[in-house]
Formats: structure tokens, sequence, C-alpha cells
């Protein structure tokens, strides 16, 4: 089957993946409108281009948080990445590098947040606050020292969404795998439980479902790095981010895996937006499969996208390779894509493009 697109790279993906396994990775919460819904709904927003615009030369470089990239994407924290590939993280981190995109780096990475970081390339750390606040602190100040330039803080996940793909299988980590940032002991339990999922026996040990606003203002005294909130999908919640000292926000509901019929980060994006008022930058993630949806997330106000399950699709198929192959699909979309809606550069995407 010749591979021409992302959803091409997801069926050659599966064909090498164990079910648990591309379950895991395709599946939503419960029954899975939300994750369905980040799609529909990119697919909605119709575009009006202009046209007679000289867009002989175009230019997909932007920046976020100050940080020059070559086009308004990155590559969103996901977790376990060597059940899609022996070399896992190490070898997204090296294919990143290599385009020049940022990764932002999971919590949960089989491989230690400093070997990735030896692989090169731009690069930010996403962070689950447990409760032991001292392990908190000390993967802040690891990522710091690191080089990592931001900290994404995760905030949709008190508990764990009811994974039913994963509770079906009895969804656990291979023994040989294990959690490259916490000590052994961490990572056992991972490693089966008698019925269910052991990734949500793991989490309701770990994370911390009593962390607010005021814990928000805890972890910005113990780091100097740049704090974005993943996981806001109000305008309340996004502004109360600002005043809480946020640089960013990324407006997701984590890939439609936490709560079902929540909405669509693109949907979401618009009061999120105007709630900021340009105060900080604005991402989103959920549903991006094609260079257009970039287009549409930038006409709404987003800053740049985030693209999670791709990635692992590729790295599945075809490990580093696969996984340029993957941002280099998204790239050319996107120049296309730019070019017919008569749009030279980034910054000439605005919201008189919508519909």
């Amino acid at each position: 089957m010749s591979v021409v697109n992302l959803d091409d790279v997801e069926a050659a993906a599966r064909e090498r993946l164990p079910t648990a396994a591309a379950d895991y990775i395709a599946g939503g919460a419960e029954d899975e409108v939300t994750l369905r819904a980040n799609r529909q709904a990119f697919e909605a927003l119709a575009l009006r281009p202009r046209v007679l615009v000289d867009v002989s030369t175009r230019s997909l470089e932007t920046a976020v948080l100050g940080q020059a990239m070559p086009m308004p994407v990155l590559i969103a924290p996901t977790g376990f990445q060597r059940l899609a590939h022996p070399d896992g993280e190490l070898a997204t981190a090296r294919a990143a590098g290599a385009e020049g995109v940022c990764l932002v780096l999971s919590t949960f990475s089989t491989a230690s947040l400093e070997e990735v970081a030896a692989a090169g390339g731009p690069r930010w750390f996403q962070l689950y606050v447990h409760r032991d606040r001292g392990l908190t602190a000390d993967l802040v100040r690891r990522a710091e020292a690191a080089g990592y330039s931001a900290l994404v803080l995760t905030v949709d996940l008190p508990v764990l969404g009811r994974r039913e793909r994963d509770l079906r299988n009895g969804f656990s980590l291979p023994t040989d795998l294990r959690l490259g940032n916490f000590a052994l002991a961490t990572s056992a339990g991972l490693h089966g439980v008698e019925q269910g999922s052991a990734l949500a026996a793991f989490h309701e040990g770990l994370r911390d479902p009593a962390f607010t606003w005021e814990d928000v203002d805890w972890l910005r005294s113990v780091s100097r790095l740049p704090l974005i909130l993943k996981g806001v999908l109000r305008a309340d919640d996004a502004r109360r981010g600002v005043d809480h000292g946020a640089a960013g926000i990324i407006v997701s509901n984590h890939g439609g895996r936490q709560l079902d019929g929540a909405a669509s980060g693109i949907g979401a994006l618009p009061e999120v937006v105007e709630a900021v008022g340009g105060e900080v930058e604005v991402l989103v993630d959920g549903g991006v499969r094609r260079g257009v949806d970039v287009v549409r997330a930038l006409a709404v106000g987003a800053r740049a996208v985030l693209i999670g399950r791709p990635v692992l699709w590729g790295l599945a198929w075809d490990g580093e390779a696969g996984v340029r192959r993957v941002l280099r699909m998204l790239r050319d979309e996107l120049d296309t894509a730019m070019a017919l809606v008569g749009a030279p550069t980034v910054r000439a995407i605005t919201r008189d493009l919508l519909a």
C-alpha cells in the first residue's frame, strides 16, 4: 500500500502492532464520542480562500514563547513510546531534532528525560503533579538542568478517564519496559493487575486529585521555566491561568481520553483565545490530521498545534524514519494549504479565512 497521508501511516502501523498496543494508542474514553468529535469539529470548519495573492514563495516559520520553529506544529506528550517501537522516545527525539520540531516529552516516557535531551533538538517537558511533591520538584529540577525550555502542566487528569479498550484488554506494559523518569519500584506498578487496566491502577496511586490553583503557584515557585497549562477548555479557566502566571495555554481534551462528552479542542479554542486577550499564547491539540487543519486552527487564533497519535503511528510503522515522514507529510500539506488559501506566511492566516 502506498503511504501518502497520516491515515495511511496509521493503517500501516496497525499491521505491525499487537491489538492491546494499537488500542492503547487509538482509544478514547467510554463511548469515544469526544474522540470522534475532535475530527468532526475540524472537518466542519470551512475556509474562504483569497485569490490572486502572490504565493510563489511561502514561509511556514513561526515562534512560540519566543522560540523559533520551522512550522506551527509541535509533538504532543505521549507516554510509553516503546510500546510502538524499541527505540521509543529516543527515535522520536532524533526525528524531531532533525526536522527542527519541538518535542514535548511525557513524564511517562520510557526513556529518561536526560537520555532524550542527549538526542538533541528543541524540547519541553510535560509534567503531572504527583502526591509526592518532592518527586514532582525533582522532575522539574532535572528538566531544567537538562535544557528543557518550558514546562507543560497537564491539568485535566485528576483521575484517569475510563478507557474501555484498555479495560477490556487488561492493558499493562510489557515486563521489559519501564518508566525512564522513575525508580524501578515505581515502574513495577504498570506490570499487570488481577483485572482491569494496570495503567488506571498506577495513576490512582501516583497522581494527586487534590491539586488546585494554589499548587500552580507552588509549581511556579520551584522553577524558572515558563509554565504552560495543558487541558483547558473554558474561558474562565484560561483567564485564571493567566492570572496565576501561565505563559501559555494548550486547549485540549486529552485526545478524547478523559471525559467523554467534553468539547473538542478546536471548538473551545475561540472562547479561550478571546479570554486571554493576547496576553499569552494559545495552542490546541486533538484531531489534527491534515495540513489544512493547521490552517483552520491558526485562523481561529491558535499560535500552533500539537500532534500525538500520528507520531506514535509513524514510530510504529518505521521508527525514526516514520516519525520524520509524518512531520514532512504534515509540513508539505500545510505548505500546499497555505498556497491555496492565499496565505504566503503564517502571519497571513487570519480569522477572515473562516467561512
